[in-house]
């Protein structure tokens, strides 16, 4: 596996509207369809955000069982399924954050934000450490892989406290945001030192932000990452004045990869990269 990086497509977050990018999808209809055809394009794992009706931020547990079960009838994908445990800008409770974990099996990962940062001028991205330690052992409870999503620093010291006392399991997967104001800026430099201060043997990925997708990925990509993930959650243009789409972006980065020298891991071998229980359909 160690030529193989594989590529994760997040295809919509929980901010952006359509009037920014039409191809965004919302309704679990289009979600579903986005993620079939970006792990036909690529894309090893897909990482699920829900909309209301009005196309804002949900946890709604409905909208990810019915995303999920439209995505899993499709016989022939076998796509890695991660969804997030912050998808809305309103105040919820932590059970709200993780029933979805708790009641459909299909959910193989889940992300784990390690610290509490503002996000950019809009407010408090909290994660309280309470809610941190109940999210391990929900995710450990339920054979769930947490995705460690890194902001800055202070995230990894969390994560590697955590790690140390026995909240996380070894090996620990790092998804390193950069760019996010409140977070670490999206540069070279940056993602190196996070990468020379992870634990040893963990696995890892990253992105930029808007215009810094693209120098994140090709420093990832020198810097030896397992995966990179790309998607109109993170980024909505593909050049200056183009619309994105999600399979576009994947499309993009399968040729990158390539080009770079390394093999698109698949689904199968993104669960053995990662330590995820295989698939059986």
């Amino acid at each position: 596996m160690t030529n193989k990086v594989f590529i994760t497509a997040a295809l919509t977050g929980a901010v952006t509207p359509k009037d920014i990018n039409e191809h965004i999808p919302m309704t679990p209809e289009e979600i579903a369809e986005d993620a079939y055809n970006c792990w036909k394009a690529g894309a090893a794992i897909v990482h699920l955000h829900m909309r209301d009706d009005n196309g804002k931020g949900s946890m709604e547990e409905a909208r990810f069982k019915k995303s999920i079960d439209l995505l899993r009838a499709h016989k022939d994908c076998d796509v890695v399924i991660c969804c997030t445990s912050s998808g809305t800008r309103h105040p919820i409770t932590s059970q709200e954050r993780m029933v979805h974990f708790k009641s459909i099996r299909e959910i193989e990962m889940g992300s784990y934000d390690a610290g509490t940062f503002n996000w950019g001028t809009d407010g408090i991205f909290e994660n309280s450490p309470q809610f941190l330690v109940e999210l391990a052992k929900c995710y450990r409870e339920n054979d769930v892989k947490a995705e460690i999503e890194v902001f800055d620093m202070g995230m990894l010291g969390n994560a590697k406290h955590y790690l140390k006392t026995g909240v996380l399991d070894a090996p620990l997967y790092c998804q390193f945001v950069l760019g996010v104001l409140g977070g670490m800026e999206a540069t070279v430099d940056n993602l190196q030192y996070l990468v020379r201060h992870m634990p040893e043997g963990s696995k890892w990925s990253a992105f930029g932000i808007g215009k810094d997708h693209l120098p994140i990925m090709f420093a990832a990509l020198a810097l030896g990452a397992d995966g990179i993930r790309v998607g109109l959650e993170d980024n909505v243009m593909f050049a200056k004045g183009v619309k994105a789409t999600n399979v576009m972006l994947v499309e993009r980065a399968v040729r990158v990869v390539k080009e770079f020298g390394k093999e698109i891991a698949n689904s199968a071998e993104a669960r053995e990269m990662l330590g995820i229980r295989q698939l059986v359909r």
